[in-house]
């Protein structure tokens, strides 16, 4: 792992500046304006006014600048030996909440400061930072269950009945009141045992869900390379299996979602930023444009039970363009919102609405929502967006009528004012007349 000015691990960052999480690591707190300092050693570099997020697994800095997410770092819990005691006094009044840790470094060690000098729950954060520490999460997953054998073993054996006057290993079956005693102990016993089993099965199922969840967003990112790579002579089979694969690790979830909890202050930046990265495979399968309540619906199932408001998506979507992301949020004129990639063109859109418009049978007889959305592949309610705003662009003309909106072609650019009645011979108005007079 390369690691910034020979200190600590660099972290891995996503476009939209949220930290790459490893394996069963999950998001505790977080402190904005944040610096970290140490007197032990002169070349320690500068790190200032930067955010600082609180895992089970790391302490993550990341600068606060976006462009200079290579400069973000990690330092595992694992390396801290020892986290002093904040003091009490009247000097710590009037200072920047801190805390001061050792960590073991390249076979040195070296006592960091984190200085808290923006807005944030930095009460909350002390407590959490320590039990994180004591908790030694990174380890669980080594933990093997060999010892569930044996006490499922041992318990097993209290719980045994058989009939006649001797027991299983031979003694004397007790009878009378002392048999009755010794019988509702078996029953308590049997139960604790129920409850214990219970318990493991419910811990191993939490554990098997966060290995899943990893899995899908592997899969998740090898199905959109996949998409990026592929060629047009795959076939329609594998492409729908495709689709149906990503539908269901869709509904998988996130690993660690942003909550109000955890965020503090910087809920909305930090939801923003996590809404940034998950909104990028829902747009490549909707061909770069979705509406906001299909990712609202998405992002919600996503979370599991940390569900958010449609206020809180809003606020988040708004807040894309101060940390310029890769997508960014629309308003059409109809008032329907919808999420977009920036490099999404609306002229490769009109060119082709212009090429389906032109053909003979939709010179004829027009075409509607419906035909545009199977033609562009995404929603009708989409296309019918789309073809709403060729028309403010003089591309198509619209004819309402009982059966609903139909659009054709725009022929009054082609008409000559000073010769109403001149028929082209070439182009567009040439074609709606062939076509026309076919009927």
């Amino acid at each position: 792992m390369a690691t910034v000015n020979n200190f600590f691990p660099s972290a891995s960052i996503t476009s939209s500046g949220r930290p790459v999480l490893l394996p069963n690591e999950v998001e505790c707190q977080l402190l904005s304006a944040v610096d970290l300092e140490s007197d032990d050693d002169p070349n320690f570099p500068s790190f200032k006014s930067g955010l600082l997020i609180l895992t089970t697994h790391r302490l993550l800095w990341l600068p606060s600048n976006s462009t200079t997410h290579s400069n973000a770092i990690a330092i595992p819990l694992s390396l801290i030996t020892h986290i002093f005691s904040p003091k009490k006094s009247i000097k710590a009044i009037f200072h920047s909440p801190r805390v001061r840790f050792q960590v073991s470094l390249n076979s040195k060690s070296l006592v960091v400061t984190v200085v808290a000098r923006g807005k944030g729950d930095w009460d909350g954060f002390l407590p959490k930072f320590f039990e994180n520490w004591r908790g030694r999460a990174w380890e669980t997953d080594t933990v093997g269950s060999s010892t569930d054998g044996s006490v499922a073993t041992a318990v097993s054996g209290a719980s045994s009945n058989s009939g006649g006057f001797y027991s299983s290993d031979g003694s004397v079956r007790l009878v009378g009141v002392a048999g009755i005693l010794r019988k509702e102990q078996e029953m308590w016993e049997s139960t604790d045992k129920s409850l214990q089993e219970a318990f493991q099965d419910l811990n191993a199922l939490m554990s098997k869900a966060k290995e899943m969840v990893m899995l899908a967003e592997k899969m998740r990112q090898k199905l959109l390379s996949g998409s990026n790579s592929q060629t047009s002579a795959a076939n329609d089979e594998e492409m729908g299996s495709k689709e149906e694969m990503q539908d269901w690790l869709l509904s998988v979830g996130i690993i660690s979602p942003v909550t109000k909890e955890s965020a503090g202050a910087l809920y909305h930046q930090q939801l923003s930023r996590q809404l940034a990265d998950f909104v990028r495979i829902p747009l490549v399968r909707a061909g770069g444009m979705i509406n906001l309540i299909d990712i609202y619906c998405l992002f919600n199932r996503a979370r599991g039970t940390e569900l958010i408001s449609p206020e809180d998506l809003l606020q988040a979507c708004t807040l894309w363009e101060k940390f310029d992301a890769p997508v960014m949020l629309r308003k059409f004129d109809s008032g329907v919102m919808v999420i977009q990639n920036k490099s999404h063109s609306d002229e490769e859109v009109f060119a082709r609405i212009k090429t389906l418009v032109t053909q003979p049978d939709a010179l004829q007889g027009g075409i509607t929502a419906s035909d545009a959305a199977m033609t562009l592949g995404i929603a009708p309610a989409m296309a019918k967006e789309h073809l709403l705003t060729a028309e403010s662009r003089g591309i198509l003309c619209r004819d309402i009528s009982p059966d609903g909106f139909r659009f054709y072609i725009n022929l009054f650019p082609e008409i000559n004012s000073d010769d109403m009645h001149m028929v082209k011979d070439h182009g567009i108005y040439s074609l709606w007349a062939r076509a026309v007079s076919a009927l």
